[in-house]
């Protein structure tokens, strides 16, 4: 049975430290706009309160959660266990988009890992936590993050991850616009 918080419990947050993946869901106000849904792993999300949460985001093939979350701010995410002890846990809030070189990068940066590709970092205020059971989730073992996005935006560099941004994420495939490119430096 579901239950609702009105913020992350210390057992939320131990379960959320111990999730290798986790998704972020978004969708533009639009109503033929296209729901976005994506995985995200490696060492990228922080538990900045019991009510705030961040990501830092890397280059992708796309940028819908950035254009959506400059629409309207609505974002949701999810983890969910794959191992013996079967439980949903969903974040519902208000989203941002920081930038490098913008207000709030210099102190919210030093909460992550340096990684290569990183564009932005999705700063997530909290107004709902709900837990449901996952019993219809399957078991998988854990085997480790893929080396391959790190690889691919090294051999990118600085100046190669600048203009793919610029290319593959300054519109959503609805036609919002980004906030990458906007600013002098974006990577």
């Amino acid at each position: 049975m579901a239950k609702v918080f009105s913020e992350l419990a210390s057992s939320h947050q131990d379960f959320i430290q111990k999730q290798q993946l986790f998704f972020v869901a978004t969708a533009p106000l639009m109503p033929n706009g296209h729901v976005n849904l994506s995985p995200k792993g490696l060492d990228t999300f922080q538990i900045l309160s019991p009510t705030r949460v961040a990501y830092l985001d890397l280059t992708g093939s796309g940028n819908e959660t950035s254009a959506h979350l400059v629409d309207n701010g609505r974002i949701t995410l999810m983890f969910c266990s794959f191992d013996r002890q079967p439980l949903i846990l969903r974040l519902y809030g208000q989203g941002r988009v920081i930038l490098p070189n913008t207000e709030g990068w210099t102190d919210l940066v030093t909460h992550f890992e340096t990684m290569p590709g990183a564009r932005q970092i999705i700063m997530v205020d909290i107004h709902r936590v709900q837990t449901s059971c996952g019993y219809g989730i399957p078991l998988y073992d854990y085997q480790g993050q893929r080396p391959t996005l790190s690889s691919w935006a090294q051999k990118k560099g600085p100046a190669g991850l600048a203009q793919y941004q610029i290319d593959k994420g300054s519109t959503s495939i609805d036609g919002l616009v980004t906030p990458i490119g906007q600013t002098s430096d974006s990577v």
